[in-house]
């Protein structure tokens, strides 16, 4: 499970997909099977979690590394590009950016 602290020293990870109603399951599905049969198993890997909103037109993923060359590394390798580009097919898009946290709140 994600830990958010002020002082962690891992690289947090927030991707955004943007799709349609139609294609939401297809999309969660696709994403779990990556983190349950791929991503988790890379080194550097700590923690993620999905989540949809109740439109089911945006899902947001929050991930974190311990490190952005672990993160970077992931997506560099032919598995991940593949599917990338599978993912791709199935929203408008995607954008994964890389946060520091400043602050938490309990």
């Amino acid at each position: 499970m994600p830990q958010i602290t002020k002082d962690s020293t891992a690289q947090t990870v927030i991707t955004t997909f943007e799709m349609t109603p139609g294609t939401c399951e297809d999309l969660m599905e696709a994403l779990q099977e990556a983190y349950e049969t791929f991503i988790s198993k890379q080194p550097g890997f700590i923690a993620a979690g999905l989540h949809v909103n109740d439109a089911q037109t945006r899902i947001a993923n929050y991930s974190q590394w311990e490190s952005r060359q672990d993160f970077q590394a992931m997506l560099r390798t032919t598995e991940m590009r593949e599917r990338n580009r599978k993912i791709n097919l199935l929203c408008r898009s995607f954008e994964p950016v890389m946060y520091d946290v400043v602050a938490a709140f309990d």
